[in-house]
């Protein structure tokens, strides 16, 4: 087992691709590469990567990595984003950056309900 993991990253239509050392944190991985996870507004305002803020999700676009915070589990099961200052890169992984977020999490246009 190498002690190395592959990171692919779409933002936008671009991809990345780079090695990172097995057990990086995948927030800390992004911002050393100056991609960031966070939107226009959230850059600077911010939980630091302490999971409080919800700003810093990202969609996992391989097999899905096991939530162990408390956001990633309401995500996995509704399928939000996953914050990315709560992933532990163990094995290759390939990830979108959301485009357009606000504050907390994508902003979404809102769905109108159809009468029955």
């Amino acid at each position: 087992m190498t002690d190395l993991v592959w990171l692919r990253v779409w933002a936008g239509d671009r991809q990345y691709a780079w090695q990172v050392p097995r057990g990086s944190n995948l927030r800390e991985a992004l911002l050393r590469r100056g991609l960031s996870p966070y939107g226009r507004y959230t850059q600077r305002i911010n939980c630091g990567g302490r999971g409080l803020c919800a700003t810093c999700g990202v969609r996992i676009l391989d097999t899905p990595v096991s939530p162990t915070h408390w956001h990633d589990l309401a995500a996995d099961h509704f399928g939000y984003p996953r914050l990315s200052c709560q992933i532990t890169l163990e094995r290759d992984l390939e990830i979108r950056l959301i485009s357009g977020k606000k504050l907390w999490g994508q902003w979404l246009p809102r769905i109108k309900r159809q009468a029955e």
